[in-house]
């Protein structure tokens, strides 16, 4: 597979242009893509389940440095059982920050998290994001929950390998080639996963940083696929984009024109070797997969635990 792209800045510029739902769902919408999630098609998605099994998408939240981790979550005791208490309640209390954003949280990017020529998601301008919090396009456009059917494709197993490497892009022609082999297809309102394999080859070979070795991903020959299968979130075991960028001033394309012209929300690092192998068995790609944000009203983000019902 290739570690290169053939678009130029300007290229990306027409794709971000025509990939754009901008006005779609009127002048005031901050919900973007998640507006083709209907009730219909989550009702749907629920009756896909068959057996009930459930299958956590998410990592563990990380407490320990490494490479992609520079600022782990924070996790302390306030009241522990080895310290004992005159109090009549008996038990334990803890405390714990994070960052979201990032290559080692399992989380879901707001609309408002990435900015182009100093714009949002349909057009807010990025000063509508302040100091306080987003007060536009914010997690808060997930705070009834996202269900749906979700939809993994297994891009390695497709192609015969374990994992693929850092700085490998996924074009259409994997993508399609996993359907095939699965017997299965992405289509409208659907929340869409992309294996690459990134646990895996972390398993075999331990943590690396993505940001200076590289991280496999989607081509940006993969926007005008997701813009026209109508895909209403976009997750992946890594960040989507393959890193690094070679595209001048595009240093995350797909972020840059998935989140701001296409207003698809986006599930970043994502445990998704469990759900292949459940999959496999069960020999069924598509299941019914939800996601509660948490409401924090102006976020930018929020970590998250993806749940697959099969």
């Amino acid at each position: 597979m290739a570690a290169t792209e053939t678009a130029t800045p300007d290229d990306m510029q027409r794709l971000f242009d025509r990939a754009s739902n901008w006005g779609r769902w009127g002048p005031d919408d901050e919900r973007g893509a998640l507006n083709l999630i209907t009730d219909g098609r989550r009702a749907a998605a629920a009756a896909l389940v068959r057996d009930g099994a459930t299958v956590s998408c998410a990592l563990e939240l990380p407490k320990t440095p490494h490479p992609d981790n520079p600022t782990p979550v924070r996790h302390a005791m306030l009241v522990a059982g080895d310290v004992v208490r005159p109090q009549a309640l008996q038990g334990s209390t803890d405390y714990f920050a994070m960052g979201p954003h990032g290559l080692a949280v399992t989380h879901l990017d707001a609309l408002c998290h990435v900015f182009r020529d100093g714009r949002m998601y349909n057009g807010y301008d990025r000063t509508e994001v302040t100091s306080v919090g987003a007060r536009r396009n914010s997690i808060m456009a997930g705070k009834d929950g996202i269900a749906g059917r979700g939809v993994l494709l297994d891009v390695p197993a497709a192609l015969g390998v374990p994992w693929l490497e850092p700085g490998e892009r996924i074009r259409p022609a994997e993508l399609e080639a996993a359907e095939s082999r699965q017997g299965v297809e992405a289509g409208e309102g659907d929340i869409l996963l992309v294996r690459t394999g990134r646990d895996a080859r972390r398993e075999r070979h331990g943590y690396w940083s993505s940001q200076r070795e590289g991280l496999a991903g989607l081509s940006v020959d993969c926007i005008p696929w997701l813009r026209e299968r109508g895909v209403a979130v976009l997750g992946g075991d890594g960040i989507s984009d393959a890193l690094p960028s070679v595209i001048e001033g595009w240093d995350t394309p797909l972020h840059q024109v998935v989140l701001v012209s296409m207003g698809v929300h986006l599930i970043d690092n994502m445990q998704l070797g469990r759900l292949a192998a459940a999959c496999a068995e069960r020999e069924r790609w598509a299941f019914l997969l939800t996601l509660a944000p948490l409401r924090l009203d102006q976020g930018t983000a929020s970590p998250v635990n993806p749940i697959a019902m099969l």
